[in-house]
């Protein structure tokens, strides 16, 4: 499960209002009265993928045929449906990564360079926004990756068939979530094309830093000032640093990882245990908080700290795409990462 930052909240939907949301998505009527307006034509092939199941942790989403009215839930459920082409009618938003287009810009350049309509926007998170998946009338709900509840979903799986995780919540991987999307969106055979495009991708911008072999590095995270956290290589963050062509430090095996997730808090006590790392990898919420952070005596410390062998952001954009791998993130992080990733390497001498 990878560290999540907040997301935007909304108040929380009485049950009232949730009970309503599912009467109305079983009645099949829009909250306005009426089907909203269809989606773009999209790329969609044949039908002989249908009908399918798809197994969750959750229940079960029986797709009965072609999906064209699409919803996403979670992160990177958007992305794929897009790569797949499937515009979706509607997605969870996340304010804090968006830039001004009020969009995550990966998503805004896909959709408009296609000539296509933006998603409509809604809450997500505890406090889902039930009345406009409703309105938007899906014919699936994507959100493999994602933290949905079993109360949750028990009302989206009343509006459409809803795919939830596999597994536990934000513990699917990067390339089980494309195969899932892909299943459910009737493309299974176009899933191995779209991991495999992912990873040459990465591995053609590690050929062109042949000085990124060799040097190690630790991905950390803090949550407030006195904390300190280290994600283990499986974490998707970490597996794009290191598909780039660096080496997780090994001290980082050592940690006991948290219970649930793919990081190990280690406490700021521990700092001295990364000195082995060539270079350190974090983010940072916001300006204010990377001045207390860095102000740390312990973190300041840190050998790679020290000597300036930090990759580091407050871009909220760049840092959610550097965090999540999928068919959109990854070609438009990769040139904004190594020119960062060049200037702390150039520190460590090698």
């Amino acid at each position: 499960m990878p560290f999540r930052f907040p997301p935007v909240r909304r108040p929380a939907l009485t049950l009232s209002a949730i009970a309503a949301a599912a009467a109305l998505a079983l009645g099949g009527c829009s909250a306005a009265g009426e089907k909203p307006a269809a989606a773009p034509a999209q790329t969609t092939g044949g039908t002989a993928a249908f009908p399918v199941t798809i197994d969750s942790a959750l229940g079960q989403a029986k797709i009965t045929e072609q999906p064209e009215r699409v919803v996403t839930l979670g992160q990177g459920s958007t992305e794929t449906a897009i790569a797949l082409g499937f515009t979706p009618v509607g997605i969870e938003s996340y304010a804090w990564g968006s830039d001004k287009t009020g969009y995550l810009p990966w998503i805004h350049e896909a959709v408009t360079k296609a000539g296509g309509t933006l998603p409509k926007q809604f809450a997500g998170g505890e406090d889902i926004d039930f009345d406009t998946i409703v309105e938007l009338e899906p014919d699936v709900i994507l959100a493999p990756w994602s933290g949905i509840t079993k109360e949750q979903y028990s009302v989206l799986s009343g509006i459409a068939p809803t795919v939830a995780y596999p597994d536990l919540p934000w513990s699917t991987n990067w390339d089980q979530q494309i195969e899932i999307i892909s299943k459910a969106l009737g493309k299974p055979a176009e899933a191995q094309t779209l991991i495999s495009t992912i990873k040459k991708q990465l591995s053609d911008a590690a050929a062109t830093r042949p000085q990124y072999k060799g040097v190690t590095f630790s991905y950390i995270y803090t949550t407030g000032p006195g904390t300190l956290g280290v994600f283990k290589p499986e974490e998707q963050r970490v597996e794009m640093v290191t598909s780039l062509g660096l080496t997780p430090d090994p001290v980082v095996n050592s940690f006991k990882e948290t219970e649930g997730t793919d990081s190990a808090l280690i406490g700021l006590e521990n700092a001295q245990k990364l000195a082995g790392s060539d270079l350190i990898f974090t983010f940072y919420t916001d300006g204010k908080t990377r001045k207390e952070i860095e102000a740390q005596k312990l973190y300041a410390a840190i050998p790679a700290v020290k000597r300036g062998g930090v990759v580091a952001s407050d871009d909220t954009p760049f840092v959610t795409a550097s965090s999540i791998i999928n068919p959109l993130t990854v070609p438009w992080v990769i040139d904004r990462y190594l020119p960062l990733i060049d200037k702390a390497v150039a520190t460590t001498g090698k």
